[in-house]
């Protein structure tokens, strides 16, 4: 699967398109086939690593999760073991 990454903090210059390994979700997760994604102002600070202090948790020097996209809508393709709510073929909006 293909997703858009950024391997250090910077302007937008720095967004890769870049092909990952699908993941599997584990006991208390969602898997969901995103549709729609948007950009919002998180995204926006955590790429340029502003303000400086949030590095703390985000990676001091290179972000730790280089992945984007808070804002989701697709399909759930496969839920974890623990999940009662979702099942595969539900249309789902959210917070990735």
């Amino acid at each position: 699967m293909k997703a858009i990454l950024f391997p250090r903090y910077g302007s937008p210059d720095v967004l890769q398109l870049t092909e990952v390994e699908k993941p599997t979700p584990n006991e208390n997760q969602v898997l969901v086939k995103v549709h729609a994604a948007a950009a919002n102002p998180l995204d926006w600070h955590r790429m340029r690593g502003e303000p400086f202090l949030a590095r703390m948790g985000e990676g001091l020097l290179k972000p730790k999760n280089p992945k984007l996209g808070a804002d989701i809508a697709g399909r759930v393709e496969a839920v974890g073991s623990n999940v009662t709510e979702f099942a595969p073929g539900i249309d789902v909006a959210g917070r990735a």
